[in-house]
């Protein structure tokens, strides 16, 4: 039986991506999909090209052949703003927050909301506003912190990441990728997160989950991509595979053709 997230149209696609490093060849005719309202997990060991595909795909790096797609249409980000307009948000392993700064003013940096007339002309900031919308967005994804206007650097691992994939979701309007959000997290912090992403997913956003954890992959994925050396190698759907699949597609221990393990459905 088709899924009905398996019929619709992707949203951001890439095609027969190729890129070079000088006599690197880290991307090799690399074709990837993603479609609303499903999580796509991206895996690989260190130096299967994960980092360097998500770079071309919001902007960091160019890409020397191929195509990317998004909503249909041939796109060369030239910038991560660029992506970011076009509403691809990211969050970074390194979370990429100000942590001396509260929640409200990372969520809002760089977006901030100002005043009406003339005091908004000179730079005068809605606050007023832009913590109400941090209050509503924190309670739509259910991240708790202690108090919106405590700054980061005082908040546990957790809740910072809380607050970086509220601000990804709170712009995101159509993709958001996660690089590796779990790592060095604790149990109860990797299970929030965790709960965001499917928080994320259910509302119709896509997100491509990158994690070398494969319990936590297993745990959020509706489509697993396995690169190895940079290229696709399989494509497993976590109802049908298992780990013991993905690790042996990662390493080369095992064989697998694109959708091998989806042919239980």
């Amino acid at each position: 039986m088709v899924s009905t997230v398996a019929t619709r149209a992707p949203v951001l696609e890439a095609r027969n991506i190729n890129k070079h490093f000088g006599p690197v060849h880290a991307l090799k005719d690399v074709n990837l999909s993603v479609r609303p309202g499903e999580v796509l997990a991206l895996i690989g060991d260190n130096g299967a090209g994960k980092s360097t595909l998500i770079n071309v795909l919001t902007g960091v790096l160019p890409f020397d052949s191929g195509e990317i797609i998004f909503d249909g249409q041939p796109v060369r980000f030239s910038s991560p703003q660029d992506a970011r307009e076009h509403g691809i948000e990211t969050v970074y392993q390194d979370l990429a927050v100000a942590p001396h700064l509260d929640a409200v003013a990372n969520i809002f940096l760089g977006r901030e909301h100002r005043t009406g007339g003339l005091p908004g002309a000179l730079g005068f900031l809605d606050n007023d506003r832009m913590r109400k919308e941090t209050d509503e967005q924190l309670a739509r994804l259910r991240v708790r912190v202690p108090d919106i206007e405590r700054r980061l650097v005082t908040l546990s691992g957790g809740q910072r990441q809380g607050v970086a994939v509220a601000r990804a979701v709170m712009w995101a309007s159509k993709v958001v990728i996660m690089d590796e959000p779990t790592a060095a997290l604790g149990v109860a912090q990797t299970a929030m997160v965790l709960d965001l992403v499917t928080q994320v997913r259910d509302t119709g956003i896509p997100v491509i989950f990158i994690s070398h954890n494969m319990p936590n992959v297993f745990q959020v994925a509706d489509r697993i991509v396995v690169l190895r050396l940079g290229e696709v190698v399989a494509e497993l759907d976590p109802k049908t595979a298992s780990i013991e699949d993905a690790v042996g597609a990662m390493t080369g221990s095992m064989r697998f053709a694109r959708g091998e393990a989806n042919q239980g459905e």
